[in-house]
């Protein structure tokens, strides 16, 4: 092929407007509608066309249009008024200032194979991607030091449509990285940031992009690049395309490529956060580069390495871990073992919850939870089924104990929010709720809002979202083949002034799509009423291998097609960004029914809330902590059943009962002055009880306090002294897993008492044989609680021992106390824990404990 030397173009704007372009590359106009505006009042159609993505609009719109706007004073007032808040956003005193001691100099890298951030950058899939994108533009709004990383992906997800039969297809179309607000980091000769991991035989090369994220950076890793052979410059094309061996070099590439990524631009990051498995391989780096760089063991610089880690798990099921064959792992790592210095079994094991079974499969989350201080899940109930699912990892303790917590989801509420009800907001909250959207005192202000100006506001966004539907399924029609005649039957479905339904996420048979039309009959008299219609808005993508849940949407389609569901139903495609957006604005109800508890947190149900929707959902994920009765409604009482075919028949009559007895009633009944009330005052509710609460800014301070403060502090105090710490702290594992099998508990009893009543405390004594430990070496601990019906212990409760008295022979007399908090019948035992003021975690996957 001839060789082509390569040039950018960039969009020419008069002086006034140069501002413009300062604005259009920092993603901070995402969430700020004055500034989406700006865009918009320049060519409305236009800024449609080009997908949103200001940096394309400004290289499209015509020269006459920018002369006019930059004679145009209102204009250029509007512009630099945006100009300004920018500036203010960029430069004010964060929450992150005032909070920030002994944490002055951390940088914190938020590592996801996935990041939603606008549809203009079609780097993400679905509900992980989303989640991420608000992480980062929260990490702005509360200024903590955080860079997120990720892959750069040529064709992004598939983009989705639907055959004549409903039947999902995919197309791959390319992304073109210089029409979109990114752009290529350089070194400071001008030549591009170029990183290399190892493959197989070869060197697979990735030139770094970033994305300008308020005051955060989002690093975009693509091997797109020449020096690449062909097979490698692919792999940065799909996001979770191809085989498992892609998956591996992908994670390989986004793991040890990233942290490669950060050496290679100066930038010593402190804190290091697995959002999901995928990005596990960071902890196989960060250990090698310290074995190479600073001359540690394979366990001491494991030690260190997982002190300043934190991992995120997102999934509930255990399909839904990235698990592959031994020998593909053997394959791409096999050239380090020796420099780890350990044999392949040992590798293999860190990604086994047990480490002796050699026919189990490398799983990524189980390499994350080894390799890190902090785990969570990503709401209370996913936090309990994560630590049920991972129990394995730690044998020998009781279920509820497993380190595994919880930080539950949240959204961007400004980025989510229609310029509408930010109006409103301004209006009756005062500005105070942008910058403190966590402040509950803010959100009670909701009550000052009148009924007719709340009311008027959901009407327009309902009248917004029936609009856009009409023109997208306009579109769909005519791709499909229509003629323009066949085209107009869009222009006819769906009501503006009846009650909105909204359905829209991932297509997996759990989130059951098609629960509603169960009892298609009972569902067609609510849809057809003449007083008191519904309507149902559908979107979502099925994963192009997943036929069930193809089938799924065919089904949906092809009951929309039905003469008496057609103007009632409607499936618009390719649900992306854009589609939520005016899903989550519009609709009046979002219904959400997977099988509980497979549904981690869910966030799209959090994003109807500033708008004045209202949910139906099952009482999984985050709506199992939120609902309270009066700002929304639960489908079932938490159920778990054996039988789905039973549970899918009871719930689906919960559903029609709900619509048919409160949801519908308090929609349509009307007052006096021609308002719901009653509706009205649900939505109030939903407001001042979720928005302060389930919001990115607050889960961002959580992982903040929670994790990041203490990874950071671990990262600095077991560096100091040439890593005198984890290298002492090495040595007493060996001595412990050497000498642990002599540590005993020889007795256990309780101080005699005629009547233990609630609230009381009780003497507990154990006589412990620590062989050859010293009581340094442990804590001995009370474990304690209600007993169940096998006679265990299942939500216990552990406090310390102390040393009490010495018996000889290093056999030690313990005492602590039992707090009886509830009356019934108790338990308690008492245990031996291996204890070292230098470890970062209190159970140790690879330490054992004794039991009594």
């Amino acid at each position: 092929m001839k060789k082509i030397n390569e040039f950018k173009v960039v969009p020419y704007l008069p002086e006034k407007l140069k501002p413009l372009i300062k604005i259009a590359n920092n993603l901070w106009w995402v969430w700020n509608f004055e500034a989406i505006d700006l865009f918009r009042r320049l060519d409305v159609d236009l800024w449609r066309d080009s997908e949103h993505s200001p940096v394309k609009f400004l290289g499209l719109i015509s020269q006459k249009v920018l002369d006019e706007a930059s004679r145009s004073e209102s204009f250029i007032s509007h512009m630099n008024r945006v100009e300004a808040e920018l500036d203010r956003h960029m430069t004010r005193e964060s929450w992150h200032d005032t909070n920030k001691e002994n944490f002055e100099d951390a940088h914190i890298a938020y590592f996801s194979a996935e990041f939603g951030l606008h549809e203009c950058i079609p780097v993400y899939s679905g509900g992980l991607g989303i989640l991420a994108g608000d992480h980062l533009k929260s990490s702005s709004e509360i200024g903590i030091p955080l860079y997120g990383m990720g892959l750069l992906y040529r064709l992004g997800y598939f983009r989705q449509y639907l055959n004549l039969d409903g039947w999902q297809q995919e197309k791959y179309p390319e992304t073109d990285f210089y029409n979109i607000p990114i752009s290529p980091v350089k070194k400071q000769d001008g030549t591009d940031v170029v990183i290399s991991v190892d493959f197989p035989e070869r060197k697979v090369f990735a030139r770094v992009w970033q994305v300008v994220v308020g005051r955060v950076k989002l690093f975009l890793l693509d091997t797109n690049i020449d020096i690449n052979d062909p097979e490698d410059r692919v792999i940065t094309d799909q996001l979770y395309g191809g085989d498992s061996e892609m998956r591996v070099k992908q994670e390989i590439l986004l793991g040890m490529g990233g942290v490669r990524a950060f050496r290679e631009m100066g930038i010593e990051i402190t804190v290091f956060h697995m959002n999901e498995g995928h990005a596990a391989f960071l902890a196989i780096e960060r250990i090698l580069s310290m074995i190479r760089e600073d001359g540690l063991a394979f366990d001491e610089a494991h030690a260190y390495v997982t002190a300043s880690n934190v991992f995120t798990t997102h999934t509930p099921v255990p399909a839904g871990n990235d698990r592959f064959d031994p020998e593909l792992v053997d394959k791409y790592f096999s050239y380090i073992y020796e420099e780890l210095g350990i044999t392949s079994d040992r590798f293999m094991a860190l990604g086994r919850e047990n480490p002796f079974d050699k026919k189990e499969l490398f799983c990524m989350t189980v390499l994350a939870i080894k390799t890190a201080a902090g785990v969570n899940g990503v709401s209370k109930l996913h936090g309990k089924v994560s630590r049920n699912m991972w129990k394995k990892i730690w044998p020998s303790l009781p279920e509820n104990e497993v380190p595994i917590g919880h930080i539950t989801n949240g959204i961007q509420t400004l980025a989510w929010t229609s310029d509408e009800m930010m109006r409103l907001f301004n209006r009756y909250l005062g500005p105070a709720w942008i910058d403190n959207p966590t402040s509950k005192d803010i959100w009670e202000s909701i009550d000052n809002i009148p009924d007719s100006e709340l009311w008027r506001c959901r009407e327009r966004l309902r009248e917004r979202l029936v609009g856009f539907s009409r023109r997208k399924l306009r579109q769909q029609l005519l791709s499909r083949g229509a003629s323009p005649k066949q085209a107009e039957i869009a222009s006819s479905v769906l009501d503006p002034e009846a009650l909105t339904i909204g359905f829209a996420r991932r297509f997996a048979t759990y989130k059951r799509a098609n629960l509603i039309f169960r009892d298609l009959d009972r569902l067609y008299k609510l849809l057809s009423s003449k007083d008191r219609p519904i309507q149902i808005v559908f979107s979502g993508k099925a994963h192009p291998k997943d036929n069930l849940g193809k089938e799924i949407i065919k089904n949906i389609v092809h009951i929309s097609k039905e003469d008496r569901m057609r103007k009632r139903i409607v499936f618009l495609e390719d649900y992306e960004i854009n589609v939520a957006r005016y899903m989550v604005q519009g609709v009046d109800i979002w219904l959400n029914n997977p099988i509980r508890p497979k549904e981690a947190s869910g966030t799209s149900g959090m994003k109807v809330v500033p708008n004045g929707g209202l949910n139906i959902s099952v009482l999984d994920g985050w709506w199992d902590e939120a609902y309270n009765s009066k700002n929304g409604w639960a489908i079932g009482s938490g159920e778990v059943y054996d039988d789905e075919e039973y549970q899918n028949e009871v719930e689906s009559l919960s559903i029609y009962n709900i619509l048919e007895e409160e949801a519908i009633p308090q929609f349509y009944d009307r007052g006096y002055d021609g308002l719901p009330t009653e509706w009205l005052n649900r939505i109030r509710e939903s407001m001042k009880s979720i928005i302060p609460e389930f919001n990115t800014n607050r889960m961002v301070k959580d992982y903040t306090e929670m994790f990041y403060h203490e990874a950071h502090k671990n990262f600095r105090i077991l560096k100091e002294d040439n890593y005198i710490s984890v290298k002492t702290l090495a040595k007493w594992k060996d001595i412990v897993k050497d000498q642990w099998s002599g540590a005993k508990i020889l007795d256990m009893s309780l101080e005699e008492k005629k009547d233990i009543t609630v609230g009381t405390s009780v003497n507990a004594f154990a006589t412990v044989d620590l062989g050859k430990l010293s009581p340094d070496d442990v804590m001995v601990e009370l474990y304690f609680g209600s007993l169940d019906q096998f006679g265990d212990i299942p939500e216990g409760v552990s406090r310390p021992m102390r040393v009490v008295a010495g018996e000889g022979r290093n056999i030690y007399r313990y005492e602590g106390q039992i707090l009886c908090l509830g009356s019934g019948k108790f338990g308690y035992s008492v245990r031996i824990v291996p204890y070292n003021k230098f470890s970062a975690r209190k159970f140790d996957p690879k330490l054992p404990f004794t039991w009594a």
